[in-house]
């Protein structure tokens, strides 16, 4: 199942106007503190720059929308991002756009477009993402059905995690929910029951779009 959209990855990108350099940082974050602190952290190292304008929205309903223009003038940087990344649908991330002034003005109009074109230069090498609903199974099973458990991964069926080498091979299934029992047959049919399920568990998967 959908749980919201998102950024697949952190993603940062450069935009130059008028001998301003603007750097754009996104990161997809699970939570308004995990925002802030990735802000804060962008501001620190950044601390030489003339401003670090941050966007974040965070909830699967973009319930949490917050922005700041940090000194710039009110209205042309943080609000026109964070309007930027709602209309994409796009939550649980953190966007902040660094800006170098280049000792030539843009006005109210140019810093709108010289901020949402950064952020969305950012957006772009973050990449989107759909956050489903995942199932984490992990068996227990002999090695003679390890080479054709992989190529099943290796097809996309499920992803084969944090395998563990001893008398048998141990590792994780994790496949999206609503393939959860789909898997289980898989599971059983290919060791003709022989692989023991040690323990399931409920997450996320980040299933890339663009």
């Amino acid at each position: 199942m959908l749980l919201y959209n998102s950024i697949y990855e952190y993603g940062c990108a450069e935009y130059v106007v008028e001998k301003s350099r603007f750097i754009a940082h996104a990161m997809p974050v699970s939570s308004l503190e995990e925002a802030r602190a990735y802000v804060a952290s962008v501001k620190e190292e950044y601390r030489d720059a003339t401003h670090n304008v941050p966007a974040i929205i965070t909830g699967p309903k973009q319930e949490i929308q917050w922005a700041s223009d940090d000194g710039e003038p009110s209205g042309t940087s943080g609000l026109p991002m964070l309007k930027l990344i709602a209309a994409e649908g796009l939550t649980n991330l953190a966007v902040v756009v660094t800006r170098y002034f280049g000792g030539i003005k843009l006005g109210t109009g140019g810093l709108a477009r010289a901020y949402t074109t950064a952020a969305k230069a950012g957006l772009d090498a973050a990449g989107r993402c759909s956050v489903m609903e995942s199932s984490l199974l992990r068996y227990e099973f002999e090695y003679s059905y390890l080479s054709k458990i992989q190529n099943l991964a290796g097809e996309g069926r499920f992803e084969l995690l944090d395998p563990e080498y001893s008398d048998v091979v141990r590792a994780g299934i994790r496949c999206l929910s609503e393939n959860d029992a789909e898997v289980r047959g898989i599971m059983t049919n290919l060791t003709s029951g022989q692989a023991r399920l040690l323990s399931e568990e409920k997450g996320i998967m980040r299933v890339k779009i663009r």
